[in-house]
């Protein structure tokens, strides 16, 4: 074998896995997601409600703002 047909190996096989790891990661990310959902408005006021306060719509935002800071 050439050091060309090594070479044209490597690159193939590279390109296969990376490939594969792209569609592996997004389908174990579309999982993910569909198992744990992103927080929502709807589901902060359940959470307030079920801790016993009276949600509003500023607060709602404010915490929403709050996530949204620090989830980057």
């Amino acid at each position: 074998m050439s050091v060309g047909m090594i070479v044209l190996f490597i690159l193939i096989g590279l390109l296969i896995g990376a490939v594969g790891g792209f569609f592996l990661a997004r389908k174990y990310m579309q999982d993910y997601l569909k198992k744990n959902p992103p927080v929502n408005e709807d589901m902060l006021r359940m959470m307030m409600l079920s801790m016993g306060q009276k949600p509003s719509e500023k607060k709602i935002r404010q915490m929403m703002q709050q996530i949204k800071y620090q989830s980057k």
